[in-house]
């Protein structure tokens, strides 16, 4: 069975008509595998028809037959199917438009980079690796080919290209024996998905697949520019950077950015150069790859959002075929690393790519590959400089209100955002259609903070006249309110930010259940206008090595970044008396406490711990304490205002001995608020009006003492003894 020879125009390179291929040589290998998968098409008409004896139309697809004997027939018809390929009119002319000589010249020389040609010539590709190539390429080309595929491989679903198929259309077939496993340079450059065995699909991720084939096109989804600003003696250009990435000078950076170039430039090692890039959270580290990015006149990309971790390796390859810089938050490295200290493995480490990585823990630095380069350290923006960016960004609502800059001061202290995080307050401010009021700047910084499942956002419950204390404790608590509201004048007007590192202050608050400890923090946080967060031991304390200090760690980065008091009832759980060491459980929990002990003294909020078990903290830790306040069991006149105060006034009270309860059951305020809530729940059951009776409020006062543990007598409920009898 035999056909007409057709014109040139009667045979497409492709199987699409009027495909367009950018890359030069990517056009000439997959005009390659299109002229060999027709010619094998033609030999599969002869092979399955006539010499089948069927008598089949010309433009039918071969027939599927039996797998098995279609491969016993594979030698069988070897010598026939040369032979076909030159004789046969079709095949003859398949034949010799193969054996037309590959495009050279200029137009070779002349292409850019990351196509097909580059690739080629950077990793010296061999025809038969080009031709693989191609062959993984024509699917995500030509949509086309599927059918073909199916019907030269005899099976209707590997509609795909495969290394066998390869062996079996490429003319001398042991050339393809090196493309199994992941050794051939174009699996370890990541271009080509690793094929383990004959029968696996041969493919290339879609953007990489795009690039080769059209150098010039834009960058894909998964990847978004970082604009480059200017390097050198002169400060980066925030006007010339993305809103969310501006650097404010500092000639830190600049001394370990031009080192970083220097470094770069005697590298010797062609694979991939780890520049860890280690800063506060909420830093702007991307900005770090632009400026490398613009010192080497290269671009910088990092991985868009929603970008999953799985799909770093084909990004890195993309990023090496465009000669980018990448850029890369360490999570992305680690996402699937079940072991949290096991070392950094890079997805492919013989790309010879630039990858830039953003660290917030600085313990991350140890993890990386030991070939990393020293870390560029991105410092955390200091008062001044907050507050500089926040007026130039705030500059119009400050000229129209001239007294929101004593609010904007006030905020530059209280919250340490960076610069990112500044910008970006702004332009929410600026949408809010008139100038943006005191508590409009802490609404919208607070709204960034998010301490995660580590604390429980506390809502003041509670006023200070309230707050039913002695006179000393309640001089204390005055005390601490007033200190919050100094930090900001005495830490940047007297000049103590310096000296103390811009800290906070920490609390302790001593007593028994019930006392006001919860109540004292409540009251502090309404007064001094910041937020309460309950820290919950049960997520912060495990019992693992280690992971104890690593959650304390993310809890505290997080509520740095903003003026917040962080609450820990029953502290002495975490801040216990460090002990003496027998065992490695006994070594980490005094590392924890020390590790404690440190971050306390660095925390630029406001830290309370509550505890009623005072004599077990550990007495180097109270040293460090700013504030110990006891809270004492109420007196019988403090007793009597809690009592008052704690009746909703809404109820009738008139039927009340408040004298009576108060002397002869002492209790703290927290049993007392529990006593009068079940009280009005008993009365509120017989469907009676809204008031509380003696007999009521005392038998209220004895389920209160019996969970408490404490016995009571007949004279302490005096004339009403016989009105409680069960």
């Amino acid at each position: 069975m035999s056909t007409p020879v057709p014109s040139t125009h009667r045979v497409p390179m492709s199987f699409s008509p009027r495909l367009a291929i950018e890359d030069p040589l990517a056009a000439h290998w997959l005009r390659d595998v299109t002229l060999r998968l027709r010619r094998e098409i033609c030999w599969l008409w002869r092979e399955r028809g006539v010499l089948a004896g069927l008598t089949m139309p010309v433009s039918a697809l071969p027939p599927f037959t039996d797998r098995l004997a279609a491969t016993l027939d594979l030698a069988r018809y070897d010598e026939e199917k040369r032979a076909f390929f030159v004789q046969d009119a079709t095949a003859g002319y398949l034949t010799q438009l193969l054996e037309q000589s590959r495009p050279e010249g200029r137009e070779l020389d002349q292409a850019p980079r990351g196509g097909f040609t580059w690739l080629a010539r950077e990793l010296a590709l061999t025809p038969v690796d080009c031709f693989v190539l191609a062959l993984a390429l024509s699917p995500g080309v030509d949509g086309a080919t599927a059918t073909v595929f199916a019907a030269v491989q005899n099976d209707p679903v590997r509609a795909f290209p495969t290394l066998a198929l390869a062996q079996r259309l490429w003319d001398v077939p042991e050339d393809v024996l090196g493309l199994i496993g992941p050794g051939h340079s174009l699996c370890r450059h990541g271009v080509l998905i690793e094929a383990n065995d004959w029968d696996a699909a041969l493919s290339v991720h879609a953007p990489i697949a795009r690039q080769l084939l059209y150098p010039s096109s834009p960058l894909p989804a998964s990847l978004e520019h970082l604009q480059a600003g200017s390097f050198g003696g002169s400060a980066f250009d925030m006007a010339q950077a993305r809103e969310d990435l501006p650097l404010v000078d500092d000639p830190v950076i600049d001394q370990e950015l031009e080192l970083t170039l220097a470094r770069l430039r005697g590298v010797e090692d062609p694979g991939t150069i780890v520049v860890p890039v280690q800063g506060p959270r909420g830093a702007s580290l991307s900005s770090v790859a632009a400026r490398l990015a613009g010192a080497l006149s290269v671009e910088a990309v990092r991985p868009a959002a929603g970008v999953r971790p799985s799909e770093l390796g084909g990004l890195c390859t993309l990023a090496w075929l465009r000669g980018a810089i990448l850029d890369v938050p360490v999570s992305m490295l680690t996402a699937d690393m079940r072991e949290h200290d096991a070392p950094i493995a890079l997805p492919l480490r013989a790309l010879p790519l630039v990858l830039t990585v953003g660290i917030d823990d600085p313990t991350a630095l140890k993890r990386l590959p030991s070939e990393a380069l020293p870390a560029i350290h991105i410092r955390p923006l200091s008062y001044r400089t907050r507050l500089a960016l926040w007026r130039a960004h705030l500059g119009n609502a400050l000229q129209q209100s001239p007294d929101l800059d004593e609010a904007v001061a006030d905020t530059a202290r209280r919250f340490r955002h960076e610069a990112p995080v500044i910008v970006r307050v702004c332009r929410t401010l600026a949408q809010l259609g008139r100038p943006p009021r005191a508590g409009d700047l802490h609404a919208a910084c607070r709204a960034d903070v998010d301490l995660g499942e580590l604390a429980q956002r506390l809502e003041p419950r509670f006023q200070l006249a309230d707050l039913m204390l002695p006179s000393k404790q309640a001089r204390q608590i005055d005390e601490v309110i007033r200190a919050v509201g100094s930090l900001t004048a005495v830490h940047y007007e007297w000049g103590t930010a310096r000296a103390w590192n811009e800290s906070g202050l920490s609390a302790l608050f001593a007593g028994a259940a019930g006392t006001g400890k919860t109540m004292a923090a409540e009251v502090i946080a309404a007064e001094a206008d910041m937020p309460l967060y309950r820290i919950d031991l049960s997520q912060v304390v495990n019992k693992y090595i280690g992971e104890t200090e690593k959650n304390l760690r993310r809890l505290f980065d997080a509520a740095d970044a903003v003026d917040a008091i962080l609450f820990f009832d029953e502290a002495d759980a975490l801040f216990g008396k460090r002990t003496e060491v027998r065992d490695a459980h006994d070594r980490y929990a005094n590392l924890e406490v020390s590790y404690l002990l440190e971050r306390m003294e660095r925390f630029k909020g406001l830290a309370i711990l509550a505890t009623n078990r005072k004599k077990d903290l550990d007495e180097a830790f109270l040293r460090r304490l700013r504030f110990v306040i006891d809270f004492p069991l109420p007196g019988e006149e403090e007793r009597r205002r809690i009592w008052k105060s704690v009746i909703p006034p809404e109820v009738d009270a008139s039927a009340l001995d408040l004298p009576f309860l108060a002397s002869r059951f002492p209790l703290a305020g927290g049993h007392i608020r529990a006593i009068v809530f079940h009280a009005c729940l008993q009365s509120a059951g017989t469907g009676g009006e809204r008031r509380l009776d003696m007999p009521t409020v005392l038998r209220a006062v004895r389920r209160e003492m019996d969970k408490l543990g404490r016995a009571t007598s007949r004279e302490q409920f005096g004339a009403f003894a016989d009105a409680l009898e069960d």
